[in-house]
């Protein structure tokens, strides 16, 4: 045995000492078996069982052991080939998610639903990798088959994106992040811009002032090919002209020139991170996550993007510039993560109100709902998530009543005769509702309306209708406490859900914003950006244009040539002369324009500059 298991120590890693004896005891029974078959045949029965007697004093006999042994592992390795490290992928994602799953259920059976010992805002890097997700949907096969071949030009490791063996070589861009402040365990970092790049930074803001996307490639070609600011406003783009995976590839660089950028003490995971959105330099990081989270989202792995929405919402937690308020409940509910929802909602509630944001009024007893149809659960567990379903949704119902008949509008679901006719859900509450929350109810129904057309979401929603009815017909003075609220609370949105609905693009909220938000131009990389901006240094003012002229003949007229400008000034001039042939001539020119922009963007090439001779090195490029 000495022997064995000092042949053992020179080809196998080393293991626990019960898997070890269980291997001896399984090849010392395979090896006796195979001996007496090979004495069988060359000596007899007689000869067997005297070798079998002789076999403690036979030292040859103990040597041929780890020989074979020692031979079949050599036939085995050649064998797995690339399998092998396709199954030790599979296996250990497996594991880290039986580990999660182990850990989750350990604390939920302790007391109650909610039970959980990290952070509310706690991140997993991990979660971060969309791969990681797709794995779990599709197997490390499918996903990783073509990582294969890629070269690792990019040798250092990032968390928030992978880089790709197509992306220029990374240098020195010019960002670089300092540490503020501490205070009470909480670091401030700022994002800074050394001279090199506040000069490509203001050529920008120049070339922008054109309202020409064209114009930004020379930037991304000669003087910076990582300028964050750039590759978000092609991304935005290739993204209007539905090219998905160009969008995303832009981001994802914009993420990366970042990342490389982190202060040493800068943690994701840590939740003690903080930065503001005031400087400029810090909302290219804000805006660059959003995107990318958005992009994950239509990409299907919401799971990644929750992760993302809470690294957002921990650089800023109390003001919150880009209001992930308003998005983590859809994430939450499309990840299936209805723990973590409730979680929020139960931990946030005391001292941030969100039960007066309708996305949570709503989402938090759907949530609930889901909760009370997991078998795995206890009856106790179930029957509480029920009453708490059936509470909430109720309570939801009659603090807005203006979300129920466009809800059931975009679910295709006709309402009952009782719901149709009542005053409390009709017209009346949708006019009657402030501005300001007419934005929200319109972004929540919007986003969220696909996950309410599950039949039995419809079913459990029906007896809470009417139950709301009952009490409303009884005039029940919760009732008359709501509509005071809807009147008093409501009168003007702050900026920052502006900028959420802006980002977002949801249709339906889009055309509830002011006549003051809508007026004034909107920048992709900077939407609405503070009343209080901290600016470090000078940038130049933009060039008023006339009001008369909309968005996009400014646009066209920026274009190169005057054939687009002239097309649709012509268009114009067509609809005052002729009202009836206007609309088509007008839609045949924005036609043409279309055509012209994605001829335009099929020439954005992204050229790299030749490289140094060191291909290590990080000094600037010649």
């Amino acid at each position: 045995f000495a022997q064995i298991t000092a042949e053992e120590s020179e080809d196998e890693l080393p293991s626990r000492e019960e898997r070890g004896d269980a291997r001896l005891r399984e090849q010392d029974a395979a090896e006796g078996n195979n001996k007496g078959a090979v004495t069988e045949e060359a000596e007899g029965n007689g000869q067997r069982n005297g070798e079998e007697a002789e076999q403690p004093d036979q030292t040859p006999m103990l040597s041929n052991k780890p020989r074979k042994k020692k031979k079949k592992r050599k036939t085995k390795k050649p064998s797995a080939g690339e399998t092998l490290e396709d199954n030790d992928l599979e296996d250990i994602d497996s594991l880290l998610e039986k580990i999660e799953d182990t850990n989750g259920l350990s604390q939920q059976t302790q007391s109650g639903l909610i039970v959980d010992s990290r952070p509310l805002l706690y991140i997993e890097h991990r979660n971060l990798n969309p791969e990681n997700e797709l794995k779990r949907y599709f197997g490390a096969r499918a996903v990783l088959g073509d990582q294969r071949q890629r070269q690792r030009q990019c040798v250092r490791g990032t968390w928030l994106t992978t880089p790709q063996s197509t992306w220029p070589r990374y240098t020195r861009t010019g960002i670089v992040m300092q540490l503020v402040d501490t205070k009470g365990g909480v670091q401030y970092f700022t994002f800074e811009h050394h001279r090199k790049y506040q000069e490509v930074q203001l050529k920008f803001l120049e070339n922008v002032e054109t309202m020409d996307p064209n114009s930004v490639v020379p930037l991304l070609q000669a003087l910076e090919p990582y300028h964050v600011d750039s590759l978000l406003l092609l991304s935005d783009v290739c993204r209007m002209q539905e090219d998905q995976e160009m969008a995303r590839e832009l981001v994802e660089q914009a993420l990366y020139s970042l990342e490389c950028s982190f202060h040493p003490l800068f943690s994701l995971t840590s939740g003690t991170c903080r930065l503001d959105y005031r400087r400029p330099e810090n909302r290219s990081f804000f805006l660059a996550l959003f995107k990318h989270l958005m992009l994950l989202e239509k990409r299907g792995c919401p799971r990644t993007a929750l992760e993302f929405c809470k690294l957002i919402l921990s650089l800023d937690p109390e003001n919150d510039p880009l209001c992930v308020l308003l998005l983590i409940d859809f994430l939450s509910l499309r990840a299936r993560e209805y723990t973590f929802l409730t979680r929020m909602f139960q931990e946030v509630e005391s001292h941030r109100n969100l039960s007066q944001l309708p996305n949570f009024a709503f989402s938090v007893p759907l949530a609930y709902f889901f909760l009370s149809q997991q078998e795995e659960r206890s009856e106790l567990e179930l029957s509480q998530a029920r009453e708490k379903a059936a509470r909430l949704i109720q309570l939801a119902l009659i603090m807005f009543p203006s979300v129920l008949m466009p809800l059931l509008d975009h679910c295709s679901v006709q309402p009952d005769a009782r719901v149709a006719s009542h005053s409390f859900f009709g017209l009346n509450a949708q006019i009657s509702q402030p501005p300001a929350l007419n934005q929200l109810t319109s972004l929540y129904v919007g986003r969220t309306h696909s996950l309410w057309k599950d039949p039995a979401v419809m079913a459990w929603l029906e007896p809470n209708v009417h139950e709301v009815l009952r009490l409303v017909d009884a005039r029940d003075p919760l009732v008359e406490e709501s509509e005071h609220k809807r009147k008093t609370l409501y009168q003007n949105a702050p900026r920052n859900i502006y900028r959420h609905i802006i980002l977002s693009e949801v249709k339906e909220a889009m055309a509830a914003l002011p006549l003051e938000v809508t007026s004034q131009p909107v920048m992709g990389y900077d939407p609405l950006p503070p009343l209080d901006s901290i600016v470090s240094y000078t940038r130049p003012e933009r060039t008023n244009h006339p009001s008369n002229e909309s968005t996009l003949s400014l646009f066209c007229s920026s274009l190169p040539g005057r054939s687009s400008s002239a097309l649709l000034q012509g268009d114009i001039r067509h609809e005052r002369d002729e009202e009836a042939g206007a609309g088509q001539d007008l839609n045949q020119g924005v036609n043409r324009l279309m055509a012209a922009m994605r001829d335009m963007l099929a020439n954005i090439q992204f050229q790299e500059p030749p490289r140094d001779d060191n291909p290590e090195g990080d000094g600037d490029w010649d």
